[in-house]
């Protein structure tokens, strides 16, 4: 019987962090980094400024196929990839995303990785891990009190009630949240209105805490946050309630990245984490850059497939920093490839060559629609023990004719040494410096006619279906002085299209807006497509139903 994650996680030989640091040069000293327990540092944000002039390692981003119930492993692909880069002798480091309390127990489940490739100690950093994510919320619901209490206390600023676009947060999946009425229970408590919730990796702050190059500019985005309008549709900015200087100060421990490392005794770095879903979902830049200062190669995941997740962290991240990948690894596994071909998840495990072929167009697709980034893609395909010999060679073949090469990987069950071959072939993708990156849009096309772009080149839709009044916002987007900014498209991770259960890769459908939102202190524009929810519900059965201690004090249940 196989071990199970947390098992396995249990038994690492996990290092001290100075010496986990130690291995890419950071000085045992106070003024580089600070201990956060004996395996968990953050790094100073000083130490990474006298690092500037420093040359940049190579990036590479790890993506995957359409998501399906029968996983991908992307992140377990990434943290086997890092660990395979340090087998072969070069200096690697994965840069991660922090996991959310909402799906650890909810339905996904963690984000350290599985098997012998994940990120340790594993326990901590799917269960509240340094605080930051406690941090932004904290921060993000001191704005929210201070607009009420603004409003409350005679209301100068003339903001409209009604108008208020600055919704509450919570770290948890939460239904019941989405719409409320506050300030309920007479004159004392304030004037009545319509809030909600959404979930806090979700939140504007989020998205700025991950896009903020330093302290000065996330003190600065924060202030740019549009937080309600005035009766004669005046915006009115977190700066004009002095709230940006405060919440600041509420981030100013949790903006300094996390390090931890791997099963091998390699550094990860492991900091922010908005859903690619519902935000742009990518780890803060600040990590990526440390990373790329602090290693010859970076290794770094975007949300979901590479039609959400690729695209918002080249479209958007990459814009917003300056940040270039050399290549891009997308994940695949056989099982999810049947499923995408038809095959129910029950019956997966049984040998279904056609299947598989017929779902290979989820891959295809996606490869093509990365290479109109202008990267060069490798296929990292993660090995699961019921994969036949026929269908890796369908799959490895299949690869071949698209023109790329599809590695099998089995770091799950052997780390870092079931990634070599994947690892041997990305440097030598690297070397061959075929990367000539590209947007996909310039930021000077209409907002509209940038959502029609990813819909229709990325997404594959005929049609993007928006009424007068998204118009209508839209171009007051663009006559406020926002019409450069990037779109960030939020829909279902489980399609190309906005119905979940349209697998494979569905072509003339229509990408329906339902709603746009100004993200202007974190800069971009939120599109929100289809029935798509920023705060999720639990399903009938919830992760939360295992989750207990046992007579040790143990955790169980939690993976």
């Amino acid at each position: 019987m196989s071990k199970s994650d947390i098992q396995i996680a249990r038994e690492a030989k996990m290092k001290p962090i100075n010496e986990i640091l130690g291995k890419i040069n950071v000085p045992d000293e106070p003024s580089a980094f600070s201990p956060m327990g004996r395996h968990i540092a953050k790094i100073n944000l000083e130490y990474l400024d006298s690092l500037k002039d420093k040359q940049n390692g190579k990036l590479i981003l790890v993506t995957a196929i359409t998501p399906t119930p029968a996983g991908e492993g992307k992140t377990t692909t990434s943290v086997g990839l890092n660990d395979g880069l340090n087998k072969i002798g070069k200096n690697s480091i994965v840069c991660l995303r922090e996991p959310s309390l909402g799906p650890s127990f909810g339905m996904k489940g963690g984000a350290a990785g599985g098997g012998y490739a994940q990120v340790v100690p594993m326990e901590q950093i799917n269960l509240h891990f340094t605080g930051d994510f406690h941090a932004i919320t904290s921060a993000h619901n001191l704005l929210s009190a201070l607009i009420d209490n603004h409003i409350y206390w005679g209301n100068k600023l003339n903001i409209d009630v009604r108008r208020v676009v600055w919704r509450r947060v919570m770290d948890m999946n939460d239904r019941s949240l989405r719409s409320i009425n506050i300030n309920l229970g007479g004159v004392a408590n304030g004037f009545p209105r319509e809030d909600g919730f959404d979930i806090t990796v979700a939140s504007e702050i989020m998205a700025i805490f991950c896009l903020a190059n330093d302290l000065e500019d996330l003190e600065k985005r924060i202030g740019n946050i549009t937080v309600a309008y005035t009766r004669d549709r005046k915006p009115i900015f977190a700066k004009d309630l002095n709230a940006h200087g405060p919440m600041t100060v509420l981030l100013k421990e949790a903006i300094r990245p996390n390090v931890t490392q791997t099963l091998e005794n390699n550094p990860a770095i492991i900091h922010g984490g908005p859903f690619a879903n519902i935000a742009h979902g990518c780890n803060s830049v600040i990590a990526t850059k440390a990373g790329l200062k602090l290693a010859d190669y970076v290794v770094t995941e975007a949300g979901f497939g590479a039609d959400l997740g690729a695209e918002k962290f080249l479209d958007i991240k990459c814009r917003k920093s300056n940040l270039k990948p050399e290549c891009v690894v997308i994940v695949a596994t056989i099982r999810a490839l049947k499923m995408h071909g038809g095959v129910a998840k029950d019956d997966l495990k049984n040998e279904n060559v056609e299947a598989l072929k017929k779902g290979l167009v989820n891959l295809e697709r996606h490869i093509e629609n990365v290479k109109k980034f202008g990267l060069p893609v490798a296929v990292a395909v993660n090995h699961f023990v019921a994969d036949t010999d026929n269908e890796v060679k369908e799959l490895i073949n299949a690869c071949d004719n698209m023109g790329v090469k599809a590695n099998l990987c089995t770091h799950w069950s052997n780390g870092g040494e079931g990634t070599k071959e994947l690892a041997t072939h990305v440097v030598d993708l690297i070397d061959q410096k075929q990367a000539n990156f590209k947007f996909l849009y310039d930021e000077k096309t209409p907002l509209l006619k940038k959502v029609e772009t990813v819909a229709k080149e990325i997404y594959r839709a005929n049609e993007v279906v928006a009424d007068s009044k998204i118009k209508d916002q839209l171009k007051s987007f663009e006559e406020a002085g926002y019409g450069n900014l990037p779109i960030c498209v939020a829909k279902t991770q489980y399609s190309f299209s906005t119905d979940p259960n349209a697998k494979g890769a569905p072509t003339g459908h229509s990408l329906p807006i339902r709603e746009v939102r100004l993200s202007s202190g974190a800069e971009f524009i939120v599109v929100i497509c289809g029935a798509i929810m920023t705060m999720p519900g639990l399903p009938r059965v919830p992760a939360a139903d295992s989750i207990k201690l046992n007579e040790k004090g143990e955790i169980e249940g939690l993976f």
